[in-house]
């Protein structure tokens, strides 16, 4: 409903609904990292930016504008191309559905199609919409008040029109006015919610080489529920200043949840049921593909299908592929181009490839700290180490995702651990925690201690075949540092190599605080 228009004539309506150009550049969820988007409703943004051709009669108009994103937020849009440019705009937010259709006629008279238990005749009547559609619906009949749904058998609504506030699919609406008829080339620009990004990489071990294959996927997912066709699709990687503003929508209940009250006794059921459940266990999720459920009698009925979007499936193994996004600069940001027109579809995702990365350098470290040791052997903590460099084959921006590391192990390539990456510039360090050794084991042996420093042991095993790099942090003061010794995250890094099949011992002397 567009309030506060009003002037000499009735404003005419023009519908547009074609969109001959679309680009969407979508945002990550601001603070989310390498973490996973959610499904259900992405917490992201996009920027997306149409072309629509319409034709204005002279006068006032109200133009609504179908079919544009559905988490769109009202005030950043962009109307260019008006003979007159845009006095106000309404974002129309409630859609055709079967709860919408619920909420629309609430305290008004719908028809009741049904079937007699008695006779089995199926009858209609009449009644009223006394409550819903959230915890069910409750009408009212000659007979009295009753859930629907709960009788048994086939039960369905039929509606005499669909309200004028409902929209087959989420619109804009604004007001212009033009002083003669025209057909214009407009340009709608707008920001909305519902959308995210990812990268999800996929990494191969050379057991032989010691080199890692690195792959990435682009995953983009569109939380709404409208496409964008042939859409110019883009994303940008860091994280651009944004304002905080009014917190995401969730997406509209579209199918009803009918609840009833359970039969028999109380003596039938156990008690918490009827303590903690207002309206326990029955529930019936009704959707408008199904004939039975809800019906428009009138000119503008129809059938609209509303599925879940299924959960995503883990990032396919790299192929050889024709297309991959292109990285271009954004300011101090990242911006990846997909080079060809793609679908960004209703509650669904696509992957596109990102990075293809085939001879990286990494070294694989035996790393842990020492702070929480114990005298007794355990697995030591083993992780890839690289440089994000040309020289050790990558030298390329590395947005942030989750890692997926494979090992080919005689012709089978096996999980061997999962890690997240941070956003990565150029000539950083890179590294991937892997998991746990048994083959490496390393304990902690105080040796001694006086006022001033106690000594410490760090023993080693290894009982692969080649040699190991290992790394122990300290996050003390030492004494008598060596000068291969490093000042590290959290600590000193003591590096020791521990030969194939043996063992290694390293020892450090910590300063203790004045007057202990």
């Amino acid at each position: 409903m567009l309030l506060g228009w009003a002037a000499s004539a009735p404003a005419q309506t023009v519908v547009s609904r074609d969109v001959s150009d679309a680009s969407v550049t979508i945002y990550r969820a601001p603070n989310r990292g390498s973490g996973a988007m959610d499904r259900n409703w992405p917490r992201g943004y996009a920027l997306i930016s149409e072309t629509r051709t319409i034709t204005i009669p002279a006068g006032e108009n109200v133009i609504r504008f179908e079919g544009v994103a559905e988490g769109l937020l009202p005030e950043t849009a962009i109307v260019t191309g008006l003979p007159n440019g845009v006095r106000e705009k309404n974002r129309d937010a409630r859609l055709i559905s079967p709860a919408g259709l619920v909420d629309a006629y609430l305290k008004r008279s719908v028809r009741l199609k049904r079937t007699n238990r008695k006779t089995g005749k199926v009858i209609e009547q009449d009644a009223i919409v006394q409550a819903g559609p959230n915890g069910g619906v409750i009408l009212q009949t000659a007979e009295g008040f009753e859930a629907l749904g709960c009788s048994g058998l086939p039960e369905r609504m039929l509606y005499p029109e669909v309200p004028a506030d409902l929209s087959a699919r989420p619109t804009l609406s604004v007001l212009t006015s033009s002083d003669r008829p025209v057909t214009a080339t407009i340009q709608l620009t707008y920001m909305a919610q519902g959308f995210d990004w990812s990268a999800s990489y996929v990494a191969r071990m050379n057991a032989t080489t010691g080199k890692l294959g690195l792959f990435a996927w682009l995953t983009v997912a569109n939380g709404g529920v409208q496409s964008f066709k042939d859409a110019r699709l883009q994303v940008v990687a860091g994280q651009p200043r944004k304002e905080r503003n009014a917190p995401p929508l969730a997406p509209p209940r579209s199918a009803l949840q009918l609840q009833c009250w359970p039969m028999d006794i109380t003596s039938t059921h156990p008690k918490y049921v009827f303590t903690r459940l207002p309206w326990p266990q029955f529930e019936e999720e009704v959707m408008m593909e199904s004939a039975d459920s809800i019906v428009v009698t009138a000119q503008r009925r129809g059938r609209v299908a509303y599925a879940m979007a299924p959960p995503p499936p883990p990032p396919p193994p790299p192929a050889p592929v024709a297309m991959v996004a292109q990285q271009e600069d954004l300011g101090d940001l990242k911006l990846y181009r997909v080079p060809e027109r793609v679908t960004v579809s209703a509650q669904g995702q696509k992957q596109v490839a990102m990075i293809d990365q085939s001879d990286a350098a990494f070294d694989r470290i035996y790393s842990v700290n020492a702070g929480m040791g114990q005298p007794d052997y355990r697995a030591m903590p083993f992780l890839l180490r690289g440089k994000n460099s040309k020289e050790k084959g990558l030298g390329l921006p590395l947005p942030a995702g989750a890692v997926a590391i494979f090992e080919t192990v005689e012709e089978h390539e096996l999980l061997v651990g999962n890690a997240d990456l941070s956003d990565l510039a150029v000539d950083e360090r890179v590294e991937l925690p892997i998991g746990q050794s048994a083959d490496v084991q390393w304990r902690l042996i105080k040796v001694s201690e006086t006022k001033k420093r106690q000594d410490w042991r760090v023993d080693l095993t290894n009982a692969r075949p080649v040699p190991v790099k290992a790394e122990i942090l300290v996050p003390y003061d030492l004494i008598e540092r060596s000068p291969d010794i490093e000042r590290g995250r959290g600590g000193w890094v003591l590096p020791v190599t521990v030969p194939e099949n043996g063992t290694a011992s390293i020892t450090y002397v910590v300063r203790l605080e004045r007057g202990r």
